[in-house]
């Protein structure tokens, strides 16, 4: 299980948008994810991934990044 508490995790942009990528720093909760690991989420809770090593898994994303690939970067953060 991981003992970091921080996250950044990228965002890539709107397919076919031509947005940039967008940085999401995360903080671990009390909660546990599908796969019973950690579940990270933004300050407004906007944001929640399950992180296994340097993996986030996608649980929420606002509306506005449709489909996207579920396995994003997770880099800790101090």
């Amino acid at each position: 299980m991981d003992t970091c508490h921080r996250y950044a995790v990228a965002l890539p942009g709107t397919p076919g948008g031509h947005d940039t990528a967008r940085t999401v720093i995360v903080h671990r909760t009390d909660r546990l994810g599908p796969a019973h690991e950690p579940v990270y989420e933004d300050t407004t809770g906007t944001y929640r991934f399950q992180i296994t090593g340097a993996v986030a898994e996608i649980l929420t994303l606002p509306a506005e990044y449709g489909p996207t690939h579920p396995c994003l970067e997770a880099v800790p953060m101090p």
